[in-house]
């Protein structure tokens, strides 16, 4: 049975479940977004008795935090409990693409399971120039752009399209141009450093 579940499975199954999730988020009256968790964290740490923008109702968002924390476990339980021994395939181009900005491809490590690049996310990486740059930069670009697009990649992809939300089309739109010029501008820039 394990080694059933940690098989690479067909992508159209990954994407009935998004959708069966958003039918039943749909009828419950309910929104799906990450972002929205860390305003409800933020909540839960006494901020509304500062600003107004957290004084919600926190536990109507329980739901949300219990999503999330099930993402979390289920990363964890994928990586280390069912991982699979195939490698990580991708294809030829990004493989060479990789390569040529100085980063392995996935999977080259020493696990097999691996999507991260060693040379900017392994341990001894952790406080370089380049690393803080991405990581402190590139987290601060994230939170800033998902506050101010109204929602994260995930609450305007998944659920605002489901919805038929022009905003969330903008959005991304906006996602995919920004991931590029990241991909085919910054990233080497970056590693250069």
């Amino acid at each position: 049975m394990l080694e059933w579940i940690s098989q690479p499975w067909h992508w159209s199954v990954s994407g009935a479940a998004i959708a069966a999730v958003m039918f039943l988020l749909l009828y419950a009256g309910k929104e799906f977004g990450v972002s929205s968790n860390l305003r409800t964290m933020c909540t839960i740490a006494g901020a509304g008795r500062k600003y107004d923008f957290f004084r919600i109702d926190w536990r109507a968002q329980r739901w949300n935090l219990t999503f999330v924390a099930g993402s979390v476990l289920g990363g964890f339980l994928a990586f280390y409990v069912l991982p699979s021994s195939e490698p990580v395939t991708v294809s030829a181009e990004t493989v060479t693409y990789l390569q040529s900005v100085g980063l392995s491809a996935p999977g080259a490590g020493e696990l097999h399971s691996s999507f991260v690049p060693g040379e900017l996310f392994a341990v001894d990486q952790l406080f370089t120039l380049r690393t803080l740059l991405v990581v402190i930069l590139g987290g601060f670009l994230v939170g800033f752009g998902a506050r101010w697009a109204g929602g994260c990649t995930s609450g305007h992809a998944i659920s605002g399209l489901s919805n038929l939300q022009l905003p969330s089309l903008i959005a991304v739109v906006g996602f995919f141009i920004g991931g590029l010029f990241m991909s085919w501008v910054l990233l080497p820039f970056i590693l250069q450093l």
